[in-house]
């Protein structure tokens, strides 16, 4: 058999190839095109960057509405997959772009901390996707083989949805410690590092204290990186269960994942300058989250294994996630509408 053929997580190896190839041209032109030069970023340009990213990521439901061959283990109906497919792709979309809002903020944070100039972040950011696609490929790979091998795990993660959306709705704020975080220490520890950012960098020779010859030093930028990565990570703790309690396809599980971390990333600088704005985003979140852990007991438990309850269709999960995060964001322009006029 073709190598191209084999099948992969439900779906042929010459489509990932495809979807990651079509992924590497888009960042190619970002960085090698648009941006091949360090400057700030105007939330403008970040404005279009994200509505590009993001019409993409709508073209690219118009494959798997006419074209996508979803495989039918993934999904309860064996009619109308395709349909079935494009909504939970939308839902997943909706849902991960939706919780990489608390990623940004953090992002924020970290930039403050490293004193990251403004021409130097989205290279920073750039890079932190490289590293998103490939530890959310990781993560849903094995949470695939998880799921779809032992059903039961959905009503593990059925309650830790939950508990993650009480938790947000009533836990109060989390303050982030830059200072105190185990990965920082041991990088710091292991490696040479520089006082200061030498321009766009992240790493640079410099001559050893002791030996006076030329050794290789990071920069902070550098650590600037390896922790956007680590909060990337601690962040697909919530959303990788998440998105498969929506969808158990990996291939829309992924995708979906990953045009709302390009478009996320692309708005930064707009997000960024109106974070303040967004104050009530996290109740709607907090609600979908538990929302969709209720809808797992219920399909699988009430409707499936107790037939107590009629099954919820796909759609349900997407109007339900548009209504809330839409009406937290609504709610929270309109409860800071007197912020408008700050500076961008």
């Amino acid at each position: 058999m073709d190598f191209w053929m084999v099948e992969y997580a439900g779906q042929p190896v010459w489509l990932w190839a495809a979807f990651l190839s079509f992924i590497g041209f888009l960042l190619w032109l970002d960085l090698g095109v648009v941006n091949n030069k360090d400057g700030v970023v105007s939330p403008k340009k970040s404005a279009l960057m994200w509505a590009s990213f993001a019409s993409l990521a709508v073209l690219f439901s118009l494959y798997v509405g006419f074209v996508y061959e979803p495989d039918p283990r993934y999904y309860s109906n064996p009619e109308n997959l395709n349909q079935q497919a494009v909504l939970q792709y939308f839902t997943g979309y909706l849902l991960e772009t939706a919780l990489a809002f608390d990623n940004i903020f953090v992002i924020s944070m970290i930039f403050t901390y490293f004193a990251v100039p403004r021409e130097y972040q989205h290279r920073v950011l750039f890079w932190g996707i490289i590293g998103a696609i490939v530890f959310r490929a990781i993560f849903i790979s094995l949470g695939s083989v998880v799921v779809n091998q032992w059903t039961w795990v959905l009503y593990f993660f059925a309650a830790f949805l939950i508990f993650t959306g009480w938790k947000m709705l009533f836990g109060g704020e989390h303050e982030v410690k830059l200072e105190d975080n185990a990965v920082l220490k041991f990088v710091k520890k292991r490696m040479r590092v520089t006082d200061k950012i030498e321009n766009h960098n992240f790493f640079v020779k410099k001559p050893d204290p002791l030996t006076g010859k030329l050794v290789l030093f990071a920069t902070p930028l550098f650590l600037a990186l390896i922790m956007v990565e680590v909060v990337d990570i601690i962040f697909a703790v919530d959303s990788v269960p998440a998105i498969f309690a929506v969808t158990r396809d990996p291939f829309i599980v992924y995708t979906s994942n990953i045009f709302a971390i390009l478009g996320l990333r692309s708005m930064y600088f707009m997000l960024a300058a109106a974070v303040e704005r967004f104050k009530y985003l996290k109740y709607g979140l907090s609600l979908v989250l538990v929302l969709i852990g209720v809808k797992i007991i219920w399909n699988f438990g009430l409707s499936k294994a107790l037939g107590w309850a009629p099954y919820l269709e796909p759609q349900w999960s997407l109007f339900a996630t548009i209504a809330l995060i839409g009406g937290a964001i609504g709610y929270s322009w309109y409860k800071t509408r007197d912020r408008a006029g700050g500076p961008t």
